[in-house]
């Protein structure tokens, strides 16, 4: 019997482990601040108060972009690779909330969903080094480039066939520029009759 007891703690040890770490690798808070941002706006659609607000026919826009904005921040949840995405959608509907849904579920569900979006957007997932150290790789910001090694090996290439190439000294001085050939010719040319008067 004292078994039984003593691993009951350490089930709930793992399993809130699991759900820290499922918690930490999605934008977890910016989801669940728009999913509560269009269950709240869903919410005001439904209430059966004089000052509801429809729009279009039968107020479909005031039932479809909450619903659109509950998935939107499920989506978050369950498929964060496309985060991004997900949270400039959400941002949108919840101020589109604004004109079709009863001022945004009276403002409270359009600035949770506004919220929502933006910490969906900034969240960045964690580090996780030690997979890169399992493949006996650095980081990346400790590796080399290998576009710079590229660059670097070129230009000493190039500075070693400039190196071994002999220089034409004897051509290279006998030859004197026209001076309608030079830039600027023109302007030297009409600036010397002033000088010259």
């Amino acid at each position: 019997m004292t078994a039984a007891k003593s691993s009951q703690p350490d089930r709930w040890q793992r399993g809130l482990g699991a759900w820290r770490q499922w918690r930490y690798t999605r934008p977890f808070w910016g989801a669940l601040f728009v999913i509560a941002g269009g269950t709240e706006i869903l919410l005001t659609e439904a209430l059966s108060v004089p000052v509801v607000i429809h729009i279009g026919l039968q107020g479909v826009a005031g039932y479809l972009i909450p619903i659109v904005l509950v998935i939107t921040g499920l989506l978050l949840l369950f498929h964060p690779v496309q985060r991004t995405f997900y949270s400039v959608v959400a941002i949108i509907l919840a101020l589109g909330c604004w004109i079709t849904s009863n001022l945004g579920g009276f403002v409270v569900g359009m600035l949770a969903g506004v919220i929502g979006g933006s910490l969906a957007f900034a969240w960045r997932p964690p580090d996780q080094p030690q997979h890169e150290e399992r493949r006996g790789r650095l980081p990346p910001s400790q590796r080399e480039s290998v576009g710079i090694e590229l660059i670097r090996a070129e230009h000493a290439a190039q500075d070693e066939r400039e190196a071994d190439e002999p220089a034409d000294i004897g051509t290279a001085g006998t030859q004197t520029p026209d001076d309608s050939q030079t830039p600027g010719a023109g302007l030297v040319n009409i600036i010397r009759p002033v000088r010259a008067n």
